[in-house]
């Protein structure tokens, strides 16, 4: 495979968005016909600054005082089960995201079209949500510290919606509702700064929106491809977005510029279905053909190491954990972790189940997998 690192950026136009508010208060996101060629200055300005935050705080990163070992992870055994999540038809959950304030707490969105906020500590569904007519494709928190967590989740219907905690009730209460893009929602990436969030759609396009007035911001020029998958870089200022013929493209977030184009050179076409970044920022994991994940080097723009799976495997996700030591495939026979720079395979998870989802959780302790309408949980026996 071969990174090619286009030199020249150029402009792209934007359509920004209108609101409208429905009857039940949530405000409903539409296209109009404004153009833009970036971001407005004071969004890219505060890219920039956590962007010159993160990047000078990386270099003396490490794992946390009592972060999981790679010795510990060898040890990973399935610890417990939360059965019978979701609707059983049509049954199964398609993703899962756990909180980082509330480690206790995930959310999980299902093929029942609906979104569960699940709290093992109290072992209840906190919240129960619907809105959406299709599959949920992704679900993820925004968190921070001063800030009204939000629940955000993106759908095969073409929506996203955003919902939050009513403080007289404590339900929670649907805020905003996506309806612009005009093709499935692939991808939902909060950004670092927590105020905005990434969008990706099969309609060949990208959005940006803020996360405190619910303003679409940007929207990408369409491309000549449907994204498939998205992903921000962890400093703020790169997307990555995966195509259904096996290229990931790479925007500059303040202008929509593509900056760098990953094309493979030989091998049978695939879906770019998932990626991620490593916390430091330094690789990206993605699948590299049907049945193998590649690790790519941001600093040299190549690929370091290609992780063969086995012929009949076929990857649902991929993921990095918070320290950057260890990363995960999850797909049709189960899910593998992986010691980050020696390439070694720490533990099978479930074999011969599909997982279609696995994220790492608070200081790599606990790794929750989906699948079918459980979620497992696996860690030090």
């Amino acid at each position: 495979m071969k990174f090619i690192l286009f030199r020249a950026l150029t402009n792209v136009q934007v359509s920004m968005g209108m609101n409208s508010v429905s009857a039940d208060g949530d405000v409903e996101m539409t296209e109009s016909g404004a153009k833009e060629e970036s971001l407005p200055a004071s969004v890219v300005a505060q890219i920039d600054e956590t962007h010159a935050t993160l990047s000078s705080a990386r270099k003396k990163r490490k794992a946390p005082v009592g972060y999981a070992t790679p010795a510990e992870v060898k040890t990973y055994t399935a610890t417990r089960t939360i059965p019978s999540l979701h609707s059983a038809s049509p049954a199964g959950i398609t993703s899962l995201a756990v909180s980082r304030i509330n480690p206790s707490q995930f959310l999980t969105g299902g093929n029942d079209k609906i979104v569960q906020l699940y709290d093992t500590s109290t072992d209840k569904v906190l919240a129960s949500l619907k809105g959406h007519s299709k599959k949920i494709n992704h679900v993820a928190l925004r968190e921070n510290v001063g800030e009204r967590t939000l629940l955000l989740s993106a759908g095969a219907d073409k929506i996203a919606k955003i919902w939050s905690q009513d403080d007289a009730s404590g339900e929670y209460i649907a805020n905003y509702t996506l309806r612009s893009h005009k093709g499935e929602i692939s991808g939902l990436a909060i950004h670092p700064t927590s105020a905005f969030v990434v969008y990706s759609s099969l309609d060949r396009t990208y959005s940006i929106h803020d996360l405190n007035n619910f303003q679409q911001l940007f929207r990408s020029a369409p491309s000549d491809e449907p994204f498939t998958s998205l992903q921000v870089h962890p400093d703020g200022t790169l997307i990555a977005a995966g195509t259904p013929t096996s290229t990931i493209q790479i925007f500059d977030i303040r202008t929509g510029a593509v900056a760098a184009t990953l094309t493979p050179s030989e091998g049978t076409p695939f879906t770019v279905n998932s990626l991620a970044f490593s916390e430091n920022g330094y690789h990206m994991l993605a699948p590299d053909s049907l049945s193998s994940v590649s690790i790519w080097d941001l600093r040299k723009t190549k690929s370091t190491y290609s992780i063969p799976l086995g012929d009949n495997f076929q990857v649902n996700r991929v993921a990095y954990d918070q320290s950057a030591q260890f990363l995960a495939v999850s797909g049709n026979h189960g899910a593998r972790i992986f010691a980050h720079k020696s390439w070694e395979e720490l533990v099978r998870i479930e074999k011969d189940h599909d997982i279609s989802e696995l994220v790492f959780g608070e200081q790599g302790k606990e790794i929750l997998v989906a699948t079918g309408r459980e979620v497992k949980i696996w860690g030090s026996a």
